[in-house]
């Protein structure tokens, strides 16, 4: 008889999965395959798939834009996740402080800019770096100094779209941070206040080691938003100036919603895929190690 119920249990449970699981099926894993078996294919979507091996990963390798474009992409990582990571960890700490008033304001103000639309933020702000009525432009004529182009000119282009996108989504990882400052037992501060020590000394010995998974969870997150990084850059700079904000994912836009070039394009995108896991893989280990 009790095995007669965890069958019919097992089998409702398979049914009332069914239905996700077939559009899972349709939506997600035939479109993952189909577009690996695209890698192998050149396609001008209009014509027939055409079979050319690896001739796509030899194009790929020897493409000088393909080659600055990732480096591009990989220098908005580098000046992201950092800050995003430390700084959100910093403020959280702050906002969970005893001493510390409004925390209910102070979240939802952080929070706030992380439910904006990209366009609406990349418009805001592309009026803010204004060259000729943007804030930054009056503050610095304000002060007799000479304004910069922020989006105009190739040395600020892609730090102005790395601090535009602090803004926007450091307040997602804050609230990932506060999640995890509240697990800490209070009892564990009690008894180091009571052995005299400091507020740098709990930190380090008692906040920063029980947040190595929160750690590891916004520094993967993290990682993958910003090799990802497409909408700022499309909407602010469209890759320029001179292609020193063209990051892969716009390059692989390029290529095949503007040449058709398919098959290269989805290449590209395998390429990041991979290039994605990797970096997961590695943190998450490395996280893992030091915590053994």
């Amino acid at each position: 008889m009790i095995v007669l119920k965890k069958r019919r249990h097992a089998f409702l449970g398979y049914l009332f999965f069914l239905p996700f699981g077939i559009f899972f099926v349709i939506f997600r894993i035939i479109p993952f395959f189909e577009a690996v078996r695209m890698v192998f294919y050149k396609w001008d979507i209009l014509g027939t798939p055409k079979f050319v091996k690896f001739l796509n990963f030899k194009k790929m390798f020897s493409d000088p834009t393909f080659w600055s474009s990732l480096a591009h992409t990989f220098y908005f990582t580098l000046l992201t996740v950092p800050p995003l990571v430390i700084l959100a960890f910093l403020i959280a700490v702050l906002i969970n402080s005893r001493r510390v008033r409004g925390k209910d304001f102070l979240r939802t103000a952080f929070y706030l800019p992380f439910t904006l639309s990209i366009s609406v933020v990349c418009l805001t702000w592309g009026m803010i770096y204004n060259p000729h009525f943007g804030i930054f432009t009056q503050i610095f004529k304000f002060f007799g100094a000479q304004p910069i182009n922020w989006l105009g000119d190739s040395r600020w282009a892609m730090p102005a779209i790395a601090l535009t996108t602090i803004w926007w989504t450091i307040g997602f990882n804050i609230v990932l941070y506060l999640a995890g400052l509240q697990q800490i037992p209070p009892s564990y501060y009690e008894a180091a206040e009571l052995d005299g020590a400091t507020g740098f000394q709990k930190m380090f010995y008692i906040t920063i080691p029980l947040l190595k998974r929160v750690h590891a969870l916004v520094t993967v997150l993290q990682i993958l938003a910003s090799l990802q990084i497409f909408g700022q850059v499309f909407i602010m700079t469209s890759g320029g100036p001179a292609g020193k904000t063209r990051v892969l994912l716009l390059y692989i836009y390029e290529k095949g919603f503007r040449y058709f070039k398919m098959g290269y394009a989805q290449t590209m995108a395998f390429f990041l895929f991979l290039t994605m896991i990797v970096f997961a893989y590695l943190q998450i280990r490395l996280m893992m190690g030091k915590e053994r």
